[in-house]
């Protein structure tokens, strides 16, 4: 029976045969309308409670441990698409391994410390007219923990919307009692083993926040920043009275020059002005000390017009040379600036762009602060939390870099107004760059020395967990060679080298919402003194055990020191530290109270995945590695998988500015949380992706067709039962090459789960559902399955694979599309208990393999597709409507592939009510396809009389007891 003929239109004879074929019968509808039916599956599963049916399932079997340790999001939103992104991938790990045999355990959570949350408790009281600082602390932070709370609650139900299976009756959270008990603890395992100290040191600092910031807290934006080209004079040496020339995009850094630096490789040499603009800032005859390289890009800059190259100056000259500050002498400067600036060598000095000499200021950038480690510079403390100088500072007290708007304040044009009137400016721009913002406050940062707690990466650990190395930093480097495998393989070499090229970690941050650095320092000692930080156990325990039973709020509560300290040592001669821990300090524990702490958790408290964006390799997957290194000794995870960023159909980031966001909400309002799911899987996540109106649009085309194949499935399916399934060996080829097939698909399937590779399931599985079965077995057996009679063995062939299909097919896309297959499980097999997630995927036997039979079967599809595509010609020229209509004769010059043509129902294949296989040349004319050379198709009419049952045209309908009918349908009306 053709599959372009409709069974049940009205036959040409008297005779009516409808009600005698078997048509598939099926409720399950052919409209998903998963909008308004996923909440219902949503409220069955909870009523079944099948995430702990599956836990109860691993305690009556032997099945490994397999845990997904979830990245904890912000609190602090409604979900974006990266949300949506992110949790269907870990849930389609998490499923997928329970599905091939695991007790996969997934235990959701949140990260609720940390900057965020108070920047949004801190605008609300803005909004107010009130002053944070003003409020208790321990008031301040229960609004940030209620705040907190309510996220958690609307985050939780988003999530479980999208059919993210979990432990969501027991998430964890960072402010949790015990987790805030545990993150102290953790802190304190550094304090003890000495890789706490207390440094000064330039950090990213937000004035609008007034806290320092993690590389991972910082995003890029671009940003207009004044620059400027200032003249250092030399006090001495044998540069004749040359200036050696900076460049800077921070004027407001050069009260706390304290050097400059050159690179010996570079080619530097004198230049005389000869003329100059007369705006130019340059004097006709000074002498100006340059980079060979850049001395053309200066010259544009300060607006000279001629100038001479007077000879190159070794850098050896400057060895020793002390230059003037500009300010040195300066009227009202109180002599602050009256000292000799060294030149000093740098290989961080380029010629990219600039001078070739680089001002240095050591309390304002990374490569300043290694210099001044280096040649021991003095630290400056000129700029205060709020991002002004101090305001004893001369010149410019009390001035902003940054308002608390974020906008630039007036210490960059005092700056430059002042070197202006030393002498100093030698020219002056605009430059629009590349500049570092706080993720929260979206405000500008600067580089600010500040006293702050770090661990040291380096120091020797004498622990007892010296396996993979004796600091943090070896240790993590080690993780990462041999212990844990990436996905994508680039990943690796990602965090490698920020670890190996990382500085201490900073861990403290001046807030008031999170977990406190709970140490004392001793009053009077310097941070180097070994006796400056108070180490001891029996505190450490006293700690751990108020804040488990109070949580972290007690360290704030009048009289704590008084009562931690009792018996221990003199409160009175001990300072309580007031910072708060880094919030990626908090998320990097979570190994300890959630892997290690909880019975569903790891049993060696090791995660087999942690999973998140890109970005997490200076987050998440960082913070969690250094911290487990320190206290475990080793990466708390043996598997780092990571996903891209999701950008719009154009390739463009995603921004509420530019309108072009996706919200998984409205997403699922139009076409449900499975084709959401299914965008996911038919993705490459490792790279960034992209989504929109279009994208989904074919997504949603793509389930249609998955749905279509799985509702055919079903209604050819209707009361199959077991006295019907007939044994493989007694089944036919087709039947043979469609279980060997599977039994492909089935090591393909899991390979890619396992490998974390959803869009080659994905992939693997569309195919073979739209070309395999759909465009060709189901085509082909629809005639058997609708007009054999039931005991027929075709027939019963045809639906013992189609069982074993459903059980491979439901079970392998049930991670993928939680809903439907749901649907289409319990429209098969209806039950008030089960789901098709309480199920395993279903074992395969190698024994269905048979890579011979699969050959030939791809040899006679390929000739097929030649067969049909000629039939398709005379289709569109109006001779034929149906391609039961042909009998053509098929001519192939290759006798194996003739002799496979003669040993299948070739005709049937090709949906033809005959067909000839000859090895006689073709005729002029026969159709052809270039890719099928050895196969030519000869048209020709089928003869004989159309059975009004099956459709087929046959010389023998009309011969038989039941009228208009085939030998086959008559033995099937019996």
């Amino acid at each position: 029976m053709s599959a372009d003929t409709p069974v049940s239109s009205t036959p040409s004879s008297d005779a009516d045969y409808r009600d005698t074929v078997f048509l598939p019968d099926t409720s399950f509808p052919m409209r998903a309308g998963l909008p308004a039916r996923e909440p219902e599956w949503l409220a069955r599963w909870a009523r079944i409670d099948v995430y702990n049916a599956l836990r109860d399932k691993a305690r009556s079997g032997d099945r490994p441990d397999f845990v997904l340790h979830d990245g904890p999001p912000y609190a602090n939103g409604h979900l974006h698409i990266g949300h949506a992104l992110n949790k269907t991938i870990k849930d389609i790990i998490v499923r997928s391994h329970q599905m091939m045999g695991h007790d996969a355990r997934y235990v959701p959570g949140w990260d609720c410390h940390g900057l965020p949350i108070e920047w949004k408790i801190e605008e609300q009281y803005r909004a107010k007219g009130l002053n944070k600082d003003d409020v208790d602390t321990v008031a301040f932070r229960q609004e940030c923990r209620r705040f907190a709370e309510g996220w958690v609650a609307v985050q939780r139900e988003e999530f479980k919307r999208l059919g993210i299976n979990g432990n969501w009756d027991h998430p964890y959270l960072t402010m949790d009692f015990h987790a805030e008990a545990i993150i102290a603890d953790e802190f304190m395992k550094f304090l003890m083993d000495g890789t706490l100290y207390q440094g000064s040191k330039p950090v990213m600092w937000s004035p609008v926040e007034k806290t320092a910031l993690a590389e991972a807290e910082v995003e890029y934006h671009d940003h207009s920043s004044h620059t400027i080209w200032v003249r250092f004079a030399p006090k001495n040496g044998a540069l004749d009275g040359a200036s050696v020339v900076i460049w800077t995009t921070t004027p407001w850094t050069i009260p706390q020059n304290r050097a400059v630096c050159y690179n010996p490789n570079i080619t530097y040499a004198m230049y005389r002005v000869d003329a100059a603009d007369e705006k130019s800032t340059a004097r006709v005859g000074e002498v100006l000390i340059l980079a060979d390289a850049l001395a053309d890009s200066v010259k544009a800059a300060a607006k000279i017009t001629a100038m001479t190259r007077l000879g190159e100056v070794p850098t050896a000259s400057f060895e020793g040379v002390a230059l003037s500050h500009p300010y040195a002498g300066a009227e009202g400067a109180n002599g602050e600036w009256d000292f000799d600036v060294p030149m000093l060598p740098g290989d961080h000095v380029t010629e990219d762009a600039g001078t070739g000499f680089v001002h240095t200021a050591p309390s304002h950038g990374e490569d300043d602060y290694q210099v001044g480690l280096k040649f021991k510079l003095p630290m400056t403390y000129n700029v205060e939390a709020d991002g002004t100088y101090r305001t004893d500072l001369p010149l410019f007290g009390g001035l902003a870099i940054l308002e608390q708007d974020g906008k630039e304040g007036p210490a960059n044009v005092a700056n430059i107004k002042q070197l202006a009137h030393a002498g100093a400016l030698l020219a002056k721009g605009k430059i629009r760059h590349s500049y570092p913002h706080s993720w929260r406050s979206k405000a500008p940062v600067i580089y600010r020395n500040t006293p702050q707690w770090f661990a040291a990466i380096d120091h020797k650990l004498d622990d007892g967990m010296g396996t993979y190395g004796d600091t943090i930093r070896a240790r993590a480097l080690k993780s990462i060679e041999e212990l844990v495998t990436f996905t994508p393989a680039s990943g690796r070499n990602r965090l490698h080298n920020m670890v190996e090229n990382r500085p201490d970690w900073v861990l403290s941050r001046q807030r008031a919402w999170g977990v406190p650095l709970t140490c004392f320092t001793r009053k009077g000692l310097r941070p180097t003194d070994p006796d400056f930080l108070l180490r001891n156990a029996a505190l450490n325990a006293r700690i751990r055990d108020a804040f488990e039973k109070d949580g972290a709020d007690v360290w704030y509560t009048e009289g704590f020191k008084e009562k931690m300290l009792d018996g221990i040592a003199d409160p009175a001669e001990y300072d309580q530290v007031m910072d708060v821990l880094d919030v990626w300090f908090d998320s990097g524990s979570t190994h300890a109270f959630v892997l290690r702490d909880r019975e569903d958790g790891a049993k060696d408290g090791i995660a087999d995945v942690y999973m998140e964006g890109t970005d997490q390799h200076r987050g998440w997957f960082h913070s969690s590695l250094l911290q487990g290194s320190a206290t475990i000794g080793r990466a708390p995870y043996r598997n780092v998988v990571t996903h891209g960023f999701t950008l719009d159909e154009k390739g463009m980031k995603m921004s509420k500015s530019l309108g072009n966001t996706v919200a998984p909400a409205e997403v699922i309002e139009q076409y449900g949380a499975d084709v959401l799911r299914l965008w996911v899987a038919q993705t490459d996540y490792t790279a960034d992706q992209r989504i929109g109106p279009k994208i989904l649009k074919g997504t949603a085309d793509s389930y249609r067709r998955l749905r279509n194949t799985l509702r055919f499935m079903l209604g050819a399916l209707k009361d199959f039962d077991e006295a019907e399934r007939l044994p493989v060996a007694e089944m036919p080829e087709m039947e043979r090459w469609i279980l060997h097939r599977l039994a492909e698909i089935d090591v393909s399937v899991r390979e890619n789960y396992r490998g974390f590779n959803f869009s080659g399931v994905f992939q693997t599985l569309f195919n073979f559902c739209t070309v395999e079965l759909s465009s060709f077995w189901f085509d082909v057996r629809k005639d058997a399955l609708y007009c054999d009679a039931p005991d027929s063995l075709r027939r019963r062939a045809t639906r013992t694979v189609m069982d074993l299909l459903f059980h491979r097919l439901t079970t392998w896309l049930a991670p993928i599309l939680p809903f439907t297959m749901e649907d289409v499980w319990l429209s098969r097999f209806p039950s008030e208990d089960d789901s098709v997630h309480l199920h395993d995927f279903a074992e395969t036997p190698a024994s269905w393999l048979d890579p011979a039979l699969a050959a030939k079967w791809e040899a006679v599809r390929r000739a097929r597709r030649a067969v049909t595509a000629a039939l398709e010609v005379e289709r569109t020229a109006k001779v034929i409507g149906s391609s039961l209509e042909a009998a053509p004769v098929v001519h192939v010059t290759d006798d194996a592939l003739a002799t496979m043509l003669t040993s299948v129902d070739f005709a049937e294949l090709c949906i033809t009510s005959d067909l000839t296989v000859t090895t006689d040349p073709a005729p002029e004319g026969a159709f052809a396809l270039a890719e099928v050379p050895s196969v030519a198709v000869e048209f020709r009419m089928a003869p004989g009389e159309k059975c009004e049952r099956c459709w087929k045209i046959l010389p023998d309908v009309g011969t038989h007891s039941h009228a208009h009918t085939c030998a086959r349908c008559d033995a099937a009306l019996g």
